[in-house]
Parts: structure tokens; C-alpha cells; sequence
């Protein structure tokens, strides 16, 4: 039987492989769980599952959650898409959220990512100090 150490290398591997100009190709990815499920090898399973997680990390670190008190102004969301452009690639994908408890200010959130500038989490901060 396979050790998780070696399925892990095994899909990190097949993930690599999948990659074209640093992001990861759709088509050869679904190619490669086809393939994977296919096989019905020992710990193919395992090994199918491993590849997914692999592929939703990388769907989280190119998307971007904005989330704000009211809606924003386009020109505001167009200043914040290119940020967010700049600082995680150009393939990154943004969504505005309207959050009514947030009280003002946005909260972004890309990954593990979290840049948090909102009202509720500045009166957080302060009832955390007393």
C-alpha cells in the first residue's frame, strides 16, 4: 500500500504537469483525474482526492473575496480589481460582497489572505485593548 508521503509527491507531481505558464490548465487537469479514476490502481482514490485539494488551493489563491458595509462605486471596484491584480497576478478573480454588518470600511480575502479594514473589526480591536 502506498504511504501518504507517495501519493502526496504523486499528486503534487501530476499537479505540476497540469500547470501551462504558471497557472493551471483546466482541460489537462480533468484529463488527469480521468485518468487517475480510470486506472483503478492501488490508492487511486487517495491519490484522485489529493490532486482536488491541490487544485482548490489554487482555485483560493486566485480568487479574491471583496466584502464592504454598502455597495462600492465602480471606480473604487476598478481601483481594487487592479491592486489585487498587482499584488496576486493577473488571473485573479474578484467578487464584491455586500456585508450591512460590517458597518464601513471592506474586508478582502484571497486564500489565507485577509486584509481586514472594516469598522467592526477596528471597534473589535479597541474593546480588545480595555
Amino acid at each position: 500500500m502506498k504511504t501518504n508521503k507517495q501519493i502526496r509527491r504523486e499528486a503534487k507531481h501530476l499537479f505540476r504537469l497540469c500547470q501551462s505558464n504558471g497557472s493551471l490548465n483546466q482541460d489537462w487537469a480533468r484529463k488527469a483525474v480521468d485518468s487517475i479514476l480510470g486506472s483503478k490502481r492501488r490508492g487511486y482514490l487517495a491519490l484522485a482526492g489529493e490532486f482536488e485539494r491541490l487544485v482548490r488551493l489554487d482555485q483560493l489563491k486566485h480568487t479574491a473575496e471583496v466584502e464592504s458595509a454598502a455597495q462600492l462605486p465602480a471606480d473604487l471596484r476598478v481601483n481594487v480589481q487592479a491592486n489585487l491584480a498587482e499584488l496576486y497576478g493577473p488571473g485573479i478573480t474578484t467578487s464584491f460582497v455586500e456585508r450591512p454588518e460590517l458597518i464601513g470600511g471592506m474586508r478582502v480575502r484571497v486564500a489565507d489572505d485577509v486584509y481586514d479594514g472594516s469598522v467592526k473589526a477596528g471597534l473589535a480591536a479597541l474593546e480588545r485593548s480595555f
